[in-house]
C-alpha cells in the first residue's frame, strides 16, 4: 500500500508543477514586453516578443468606435520620406514586403520605381492631416485599405468638439466609411515623451522640441514588428561625413531645402524644432538590441 500512496503523491506533485508552469507561461505571454524585460538599461525596453495574430495595441484607438489597433507584421519595411530614396530603384524590393509603412503625406504615385506603390500603414502627424485631406480620394478612397495612425497633442485631438484635427478626421470617416483611421492616445503620447527623456536625459518640453513622425513610427514598429527594415534614413553622423549626398528633405519636394540643412536647423532651434540628429542616435542604440536594418544609405552598426 505504501508504494501506491507514494505513486499517487508523485502524480499529484507532477500535476501541480505542470499547472504552475502553464500559469507562469500564460502570465508571461500576456504581459507587455516592457514589463517582462529590463527597462532602460543596457537592453532596450521592448523585447523580442511573440507576435500574435491581431494582438491589440491599446495605445491606438479607431475613429469613431475607439477600438484598439489590431495589426501585426513579422517584417516591416519602413520607407523614409527623405530625398535619399531618389534614384535608388528599390521600389520593386519594397513592394515584395508583407508590411510597408510610410509617413505623413509622402506619395507613391510617380515615384513607384524608387519607393514602391503599396502601403500597409501610414503614421501621420497632426500637422499633415490637412495635406491628406487635400487629396481625400487618394488617401481615404475605398480602393485604399491603408491603416492610418495619427499622432498629435491633446489640444488638437480632443473629442469634445474642440479638437480641430480630430474633427477633420471624424468627418473623413463619415465621408469615407471604409477608411481605417486610428488616434494615438494621450497616454501613448506621454509614453513616447517618457521614452525620449529616458533615452536622452532631456525633457522634451523643457528642451523646446517636438518628437518627429519618425520617432512615433519607430516606437510603434518596435511593438508591432519582429524585424524592421528602414529605407532612406540617414544616421546621426551622416551630415558631417565627407562627400555626403545632398538631397531634398522630402523626395517629393524638389527644390526644397536640402536634408542636412533641415536637420541642422531643427537640431539647433531653441524652440519648436525636431531633434532629428538626437533621435537618429537613439535609433542606432535600439538597433543594437533589436532586429533593425538600415539601407539606402546603410548604417555601420556595431
Amino acid at each position: 500500500m505504501a508504494w501506491i500512496w507514494k505513486k499517487k503523491s508523485l502524480i499529484a506533485t507532477s500535476l501541480v508543477l505542470v499547472v504552475s508552469l502553464f500559469l507562469v507561461l500564460v502570465n508571461y505571454s500576456e504581459k507587455p514586453s516592457f514589463l517582462v524585460s529590463p527597462v532602460f538599461n543596457s537592453h532596450w525596453m521592448f523585447s523580442r516578443q511573440m507576435h500574435k495574430s491581431s494582438k491589440p495595441h491599446p495605445g491606438y484607438i479607431s475613429i469613431p468606435n475607439l477600438e484598439p489597433l489590431k495589426l501585426n507584421c513579422e517584417i516591416c519595411s519602413v520607407v523614409s520620406s527623405s530625398g535619399q530614396m531618389l534614384g535608388q530603384g528599390v521600389g520593386p524590393e519594397i513592394d515584395r514586403s508583407s508590411c510597408i509603412w510610410r509617413m505623413n503625406n509622402a506619395p507613391t504615385r510617380g515615384f513607384e520605381h524608387d519607393v514602391g506603390h503599396r502601403t500597409t500603414l501610414r503614421v501621420v502627424s497632426h500637422t499633415s492631416v490637412p495635406l491628406l485631406l487635400q487629396r481625400p480620394q487618394y488617401f481615404f478612397g475605398q480602393a485604399n485599405d491603408t491603416v492610418y495612425v495619427v499622432w498629435g497633442p491633446l489640444r488638437n485631438m480632443r473629442q469634445d468638439g474642440k479638437g480641430l484635427v480630430y474633427n477633420m478626421l471624424r468627418q473623413a470617416v463619415i465621408n469615407f466609411p471604409h477608411a481605417r483611421i486610428y488616434l494615438t492616445t494621450e497616454e501613448r503620447m506621454n509614453y513616447c515623451d517618457l521614452v525620449f527623456k529616458k533615452e536622452t536625459g532631456k525633457d522634451r518640453i523643457e528642451s523646446g522640441s517636438y518628437l518627429s513622425t519618425g520617432w512615433f513610427t519607430l516606437v510603434l514598429a518596435m511593438d508591432m514588428c519582429k524585424e524592421i527594415h528602414i529605407y532612406g534614413m540617414i544616421n546621426e553622423t551622416y551630415c558631417r561625413s565627407e562627400g555626403f549626398r545632398k538631397v531634398p528633405y522630402h523626395y517629393y519636394e524638389a527644390g526644397s531645402r536640402d536634408e542636412c540643412s533641415e536637420y541642422l536647423l531643427h537640431e539647433n532651434a531653441p524652440y519648436g524644432g525636431h531633434r532629428f540628429i538626437t533621435e537618429k542616435a537613439v535609433f542606432a542604440k535600439w538597433a543594437r538590441t533589436h532586429a533593425i536594418k538600415f539601407s539606402n544609405p546603410p548604417w555601420q552598426q556595431s
